[in-house]
Parts: C-alpha cells; structure tokens; sequence
C-alpha cells in the first residue's frame, strides 16, 4: 500500500490538511513544524529570538538552551494537540510524537558555525541545532501497520540523547527515506515554488535541482530548506516530491504545487 509522509508548516492552518488525510484512505505520516508558535510563546515567555545569518546569505533559528525550551513546549504543547485534535476529529488514529520518543529522530550537533552579525563574521559555539542522521523506522512502521498515523515533530535526540532542533523539512525528507516512502509532501504557504518569490503568479510547473550545490528559486530561508529537503528525499530513493499549498480546502486530494525533480 502506497505511504506518503506530509510536512505541515506551522503558517498553514491544519485542520483542512487532516480533513484530507481522512480522505486519501493511505497510511500517512504527517511531520510538522511550528515556527509561529515558538515565535508567540518566546514572547510570553521574554525569550530573546535571534537568526544566524550564514556567510552565504541563508537564516536559520539561534537556538540557546533558552529557546530549545521554548522550542520543545511549543512544539508539544501547542502546534501538535491541535493536529493530533483534528486529525481524530476527522475519524483518524492520531499518535503525537516527538523524535525523543523511542529515539525517532537522532541528530548530530553542528559544530561552531560562523555567522553574520552587523556586517562582520562571527564564531557562534552554543547554537543547540543538529541535523537528522538516524530515523528509527521500526516504530513507525510498526505504528503504520497498527493503523496509526504518526504526527511527529522536532527536537530530535543529540547523540547524548538529549534534545536537538532540526529542521522540520529536512526531518520530514529523512523519515520519507527511511520508510521508503512513495510520496513527500512539503505543505506550505505559498502556492509552490515560485519564480519570483514576490509574485504568487509565478508557480513553476516544474522544479528541476542539481544533484549538489546550491538550489535554485531560494529567494528565502523556508523555501531553501524545503529545496534541499526535496533534493535529500528524492537521491533517498522516495518516488515523488511535490511542494505544494497548504491553504486550499483540500492540499493533498486536489493538490496543487510544484512537483521537484532531480536532474539526471
């Protein structure tokens, strides 16, 4: 039976997504981030957000033991009860799961990374990021085939075993991969991927990457992960990507986006 594994953003509201993963009647992995939820507890909770800038040009979330608190609360306290809520709501079997759990998710810390602060380049050491290099797809799969649908998110687990962020795409990429997932979804606020990231108009039919170096259309930091995520999904073996708008009444049944291609 065919599996897909769908990324939702935290910008798009995901009560029609579950609506719809009730609707495709496949077993489904649904992996989700949850930037505004950080961003508006950080804010309650008088947590400073700051972005690391790399040299070349790509944001990323400063993540202090401060904000990978607010990061893990936010995730499991606020952006997950209410899809773990909607999808059981919509009549599926719902399990909310971080990659904690049972070692889901395992993560290697980046090293000291240089940033750009004020025009100069700076050495930042304590950033608490990682990037997934381990999925622990017996549990899934076992979940799967107890007709659960997994919701998982970030953090993922250090090789201390403590808590990581990493990047929502790039983990939704790697349990595609590990699962031998037939289809990658990356749900997003925008139409797709654009030509002009100004310009909702301007949808590529087709997204075609180089298969190493930078990617194409990466106007901002969002889209440049889900592009690099496409790329990591696709040389994993994973049939298809597309990413697509997360806003319609029905974002995977009536789907409608950019299907991502590797050139050969």
């Amino acid at each position: 039976m065919k599996l897909t594994v769908i990324k939702c953003g935290g910008a798009v509201d995901p009560r029609p997504i579950c609506e719809d993963v009730a609707r495709l009647g496949t077993p489904c992995v649904v992996v989700h981030g949850g930037a505004p939820q950080i961003a508006r507890l950080a804010a309650e909770m008088g947590v400073a957000q700051r972005t690391l800038l790399s040299p070349a040009g790509v944001r990323s979330r400063y993540t202090d033991l401060a904000m990978l608190d607010v990061l893990t609360l936010a995730m499991t306290g606020r952006a997950k009860p209410v899809i773990v809520a909607a999808l059981v709501a919509s009549g599926v079997r719902a399990i909310g799961l971080t990659g904690l759990d049972a070692g889901l998710l395992r993560a290697v810390r980046k090293g000291p990374r240089r940033t750009v602060v004020d025009g100069r380049t700076v050495i930042v050491r304590d950033d608490h990021s990682g990037r997934v290099v381990e999925v622990e797809d017996r549990v899934l799969r076992d979940l799967l085939d107890a007709g659960f649908t997994p919701v998982l998110s970030p953090p993922a687990a250090g090789e201390d075993g403590g808590p990581l962020n990493v990047d929502a795409d790039r983990a939704a990429a790697a349990v595609a991969v590990a699962l031998g997932a037939d289809r990658l979804v990356l749900l997003t606020a925008a139409p797709g991927v654009l030509s002009d990231a100004a310009d909702e108009n301007s949808v590529l039919v087709r997204c075609e990457l180089p298969r190493e170096g930078p990617v194409p259309y990466a106007a901002t930091g969002g889209m440049h992960r889900k592009l690099i995520a496409a790329r990591e999904a696709l040389l994993g073996g994973v049939g298809q990507v597309l990413i697509a708008d997360g806003r319609t009444v029905r974002p995977l049944t009536e789907i409608s986006g950019t299907p991502v291609e590797v050139r050969p």
